[in-house]
């Protein structure tokens, strides 16, 4: 997954928390060698490597982690679609730094894109693709999975409070902090400025929001994450599944729910969405918070867009 994972727990006996950290973080390097794309001996490197020529069956989770990925791509309206990765080996994102994609080619990647038509069969638990060069990519989803999947290890573990985080961009809060407060997370101000406008960012605090967790997920997406420059304009290597095009609804994404592989998703999701797709995530994900930053109404503007949250930097 391309990242450092870490976890926080406190306790009264600090040899079973790290024996329950170690057994958490030993789950997320399980999941590395089952759902990582660039391993060839994973099972989604199998599924992609032989899923257009004949059905191709993989384990249980695995299968059902295919499923809740195409219901999220149904419910995002296909602004999340796991099936993306021949439009990031068209950018030159799979594995690469990046660069601008011939319209050949994305023309092709573009034909190749859709969740909704891999054919999933619960029965004998296999994935069959409809067209050679569909390819699964499960980097927007992944690391959400990987992060629940270790969050049930530590309370099966009877670990009450704990946190852990996969980079800056996905994180769980089991319990309370050791003040017995909520968890606290900041979502920063996205950068550097020469990926988003400047302007009256300097006038923005550096936290955009501060948001409390408890049994909840926060996951944040950002164009700055990946990205390269091509003349005047920066491409980053979140794409639109619809288009094929790097983003330009927002800049930066934020979701909270119980579910960080819903998080994972959704956070995606709402880069391609922008703030007009609050309204729809939080209709049809209602336990959920939901947060946007996009370019103003004027150049070098911020517009900052927020659903569920009481306010501002509301840390409560």
């Amino acid at each position: 997954m391309n990242t450092r994972f870490e976890v926080l727990l406190h306790g009264g006996n600090p040899i079973v928390l790290r024996a329950a950290a170690d057994e958490a973080l030993n789950e997320i390097e399980r999941l590395e060698a089952q759902l990582s794309l660039f391993r060839p001996t994973s099972e989604i490197a199998r599924v992609n490597a032989h899923a257009a020529l004949e059905p191709v069956r993989v384990s249980p989770p695995v299968f059902r982690l295919l499923q809740r990925a195409r219901e999220l791509c149904a419910a995002t309206d296909g602004a999340f679609d796991p099936t993306v990765a021949p439009l990031l080996r068209a950018w030159g994102f799979l594995g690469g730094p990046g660069r601008v994609a011939r319209a050949d080619e994305l023309e092709a990647a573009r034909a190749l894109v859709g969740m909704l038509r891999v054919e999933l069969d619960p029965k004998a638990l296999t994935v069959r693709f409809p067209l050679p060069g569909m390819m699964l990519d499960l980097g927007a989803i992944g690391k959400g999975y990987a992060i629940d999947c270790a969050a049930d290890a530590l309370r099966e573990a009877g670990i009450e409070n704990a946190f852990i985080h996969g980079g800056t961009s996905s994180c769980y809060a089991i319990g309370t902090a050791e003040d017995g407060a909520p968890w606290r997370v900041a979502v920063n101000t996205p950068g550097p400025p020469d990926a988003v406008p400047a302007g009256p960012t300097a006038a923005l605090p550096e936290a955009l929001e501060v948001v409390p967790l408890r049994d909840e997920s926060l996951g944040v997406s950002a164009v700055e994450t990946k990205a390269f420059r091509d003349g005047e304009r920066t491409y980053g290597h979140v794409l639109d599944p619809r288009t094929g095009v790097p983003v330009q609804a927002a800049r930066l994404a934020a979701a909270v729910l119980p579910s960080a592989t819903e998080t994972d998703a959704l956070s995606t999701a709402l880069m391609t969405l922008g703030s007009g797709g609050l309204t729809l995530l939080r209709e049809r994900f209602p336990r959920g918070r939901f947060l946007v930053v996009a370019s103003g109404a004027q150049d070098n503007e911020w517009a900052v867009h927020r659903v569920g949250f009481a306010s501002p930097l509301a840390g409560g």
